[in-house]
């Protein structure tokens, strides 16, 4: 399966991937070493429940890492559904390199899996609808663009990546600028100066009186902090498709449909990146 998703990845896959095996190996699997060091080994990866599968390539450069003679051949895709019990790969290698490698490896992929899966869910929940659910900046440390990928596996959207590539302004900023009016000027006095990576400028708003000085001031993406259903709706009709409409705050799967229903673009969920649980994957030798 394709994903779209403008961030390449290879960097990015390295980086973390430096990061874990150091904090995981040091100096040496002290426990590994016990295998005679020219055994080769077969393992298999399954799930234990279903799921959307994401971080293969991230589980790849674990195992290819300490040993790039290794093969891992893949049976299902980054965004693919997965069942219980379903054969997802099996690798061949080294068996001390693929015993240092496991951890690593499954907790990218259990990670990544879990965000997409999550993400599924929440898409599943507003389908037949115009909004869109997409991510925040809530992400765990160092693995944002990772978590992010994920989010896309999983059939979401991305809010804006880092605090460098897109202005949101906040109540804040709002309150610091003497108003909706001052800050959407000066925001774009800034966006001007960063042309080449600034991807958009953002108003969050708290009541209609906010959205209509939003929209007076020609913003062309409002973001709708914690308003009900039905201040929702009457923002929709007050924009008139005039900017991008986006709900925030207090969104939960119960909530989610009832929100997308009000007509609005897109729906952030920090719950997305923040609050998951690993996918139950395993690794087994086999002989």
């Amino acid at each position: 399966m394709s994903i779209d998703f403008d961030t390449p990845l290879a960097p990015e896959i390295a980086r973390n991937v430096d990061a874990a095996l150091a904090e995981d190996i040091g100096p040496g699997d002290l426990t590994a070493s016990l295998v005679p060091g020219e055994r080769r080994v077969r393992a298999t990866v399954i799930s234990r429940e279903p799921g959307v599968l994401c971080g293969t390539g991230w589980f790849d450069e674990c195992v290819r890492r300490l040993d790039p003679t290794a093969t891992v051949t893949w049976l299902a895709t980054d965004g693919e559904r997965i069942v219980a019990d379903q054969l997802l790969c099996s690798i061949d290698g080294n068996g001390r390199a693929l015993l240092s490698a496991e951890r690593s490896a499954l907790n990218f992929l259990q990670l990544l899996s879990a965000v997409a899966s999550k993400v599924r869910i929440y898409a599943d929940a507003i389908a037949g609808t115009k909004a869109q659910v997409v991510d925040t900046r809530k992400t765990l440390p160092g693995l944002r663009i990772a978590q992010k990928y994920a989010v896309r596996a999983g059939g979401g959207g991305n809010h804006r990546l880092a605090l460098w590539d897109a202005i949101l302004i906040k109540e804040n900023h709002i309150h610091a600028a003497g108003g909706i009016a001052q800050a959407m000027a000066a925001a774009q006095k800034v966006a001007d100066t960063a042309v080449d990576r600034c991807k958009f400028i953002q108003v969050e708003v708290e009541n209609l009186d906010e959205l209509d000085q939003a929209l007076k001031a020609g913003a062309s993406m409002i973001l709708l902090d914690n308003f009900s259903p039905e201040l929702l709706r009457q923002a929709v009709a007050i924009n008139a498709g005039r900017a991008v409409l986006e709900a925030s705050g207090n969104v939960s799967l119960e909530t989610i449909r009832g929100i997308a229903e009000t007509g609005v673009d897109r729906i952030s969920v920090g719950a997305l990146t923040k609050d998951v649980k690993a996918l139950d994957l395993s690794m087994r030798f086999v002989a």
